[in-house]
């Protein structure tokens, strides 16, 4: 995992991402965001399914149907990356800052230090409430910086909002 150095220093990471896996504790997120996101992508499928086969029950044309069926094989494929991608979230306190990983493909590890936190944001949307979910949003200055934790319970959600917003505080009294 560390690179080894010759010269007696101290061992480098040698990932951008760590700490990725070892050296944090991290906190997964709720797997029943599994099911938020696959009622969501049914809905979007049913949608886009009696489109589609009402146009090609009209029209008759081959195309239509060779649709339908590649939209159920992306389908299929989304369902499995909904799956591993809810397993791959997750989000970790440290003394000055919060860490926040996700992805498959291309991983991401955002770290927003708590001094630098504008407000905290819990939301949760209707398919979110009903699984007895939310989301923890991150404001900062920079908008690229933002960083979400979606998923969590909503006693979790305001522990991790309260938790964020008094070390916020505490640590922007320095500055």
């Amino acid at each position: 995992m560390y690179g080894d150095d010759l010269a007696g220093r101290a061992p480098s990471p040698t990932s951008a991402l760590e700490p990725w896996p070892d050296t944090v504790r991290w906190q997964p997120i709720s797997r029943d965001l599994i099911w938020v996101e696959l009622i969501r992508l049914g809905i979007l499928l049913a949608v886009v399914l009696v489109v589609l086969a009402v146009a090609w029950a009209v029209t008759g044309h081959w195309l239509l149907g060779t649709a339908l069926g590649v939209v159920l094989l992306l389908a299929a494929w989304r369902t499995v990356t909904i799956v591993r991608a809810v397993r791959a979230w997750g989000y970790a306190e440290r003394e000055n800052d919060l860490l926040v990983r996700h992805g498959l493909l291309v991983r991401r590890l955002s770290i927003v230090p708590y001094a630098r936190m504008q407000f905290v944001d819990v939301t949760a949307g209707p398919l979110e409430r009903a699984f007895d979910l939310a989301t923890v949003q991150l404001h900062t200055a920079a908008a690229a910086s933002d960083a979400r934790v979606p998923g969590l319970r909503p006693a979790e959600a305001s522990r991790l909002r309260d938790r964020l917003t008094a070390l916020g505080e505490d640590r922007a009294e320095g500055l």
